[in-house]
Parts: structure tokens; C-alpha cells; sequence
């Protein structure tokens, strides 16, 4: 159960019925988000997330669908299910197959257990592996 409610483009202030037609229009669609949707009641934090989140997953130095499978990774480590769930669905919708997802899932896996043990282990890090 989400701690506020979702606004819907009628009760959204206008500020924030400008940032839903944007979403809309730069992504193609006619639908906008839960995520977006429970931002709007601070229009102001809803620009300058929906401005970071274009600048940040746009193409770049790493490829789009790359971002995304990033994106879960880091949302799974987070254990955010929503964003686990919205960057599955947007790296299927770049090109991620089953296959893809699976090795991306197993990745996840053995990062999160060599990462347990060697935070448990208390390992150093060798000097070679320093930045």
C-alpha cells in the first residue's frame, strides 16, 4: 500500500499535468506511471527526477538496453520491487530475451552471495584492484 495516493491528471496540479504530458509525449504513450503518478504531489521533485532519469538513461557511452539491466540489478540490491518490476519490463521493450534476463538474474545472484562473503570474511582488497 503506497503512503500516498496516485494522482490522477485531474487532481494533479498543473505543473505536474505539464510533466505527465511530456512523459507522455517523449515516450510515445498515452499512459504515465504509479511512480510519476505518486511524485506529482510535489510537482517540483516530479520535474527534476522525470529531467534526471532522461539524462541519465539516455544513449550514451553505455548502450540503453545496458542501462536498464543495470537498472535491475541495482533495484533488486535495493529491494525495490517496483523498479525491479518498471526497468524488466523497459529492458524487454529494448531487446532483453529470456536468456538475457536469466544470465542477468544469475549475475545478480553471485554478486550478492561473493558479495556477503566477502564483506563477512572481511577480505582486503589487494593493491592492484585499488583505484
Amino acid at each position: 500500500m503506497g503512503t500516498v495516493p496516485l494522482l490522477t491528471d485531474a487532481e494533479a496540479d498543473p505543473a505536474a499535468r505539464a510533466e505527465f504530458d511530456d512523459i507522455r509525449a517523449k515516450r510515445g504513450t498515452d499512459y504515465v506511471n504509479n511512480f510519476w503518478r505518486a511524485l506529482a504531489h510535489d510537482p517540483a521533485l516530479l520535474a527534476a527526477t522525470w529531467e534526471r532519469v532522461q539524462a541519465v538513461m539516455a544513449p550514451g557511452a553505455l548502450d540503453p538496453l545496458v542501462k536498464e539491466l543495470v537498472y535491475v540489478a541495482v533495484s533488486t540490491a535495493n529491494g525495490c520491487g517496483y523498479c525491479v518490476h518498471s526497468h524488466t519490463a523497459a529492458a524487454k521493450a529494448k531487446g532483453m530475451t529470456p536468456a538475457m534476463h536469466g544470465e542477468l538474474l544469475a549475475v545478480i545472484a553471485m554478486a550478492a552471495q561473493t558479495n556477503a562473503l566477502a564483506t563477512a570474511l572481511g577480505v582486503e582488497i589487494d593493491e592492484r584492484f585499488k583505484a
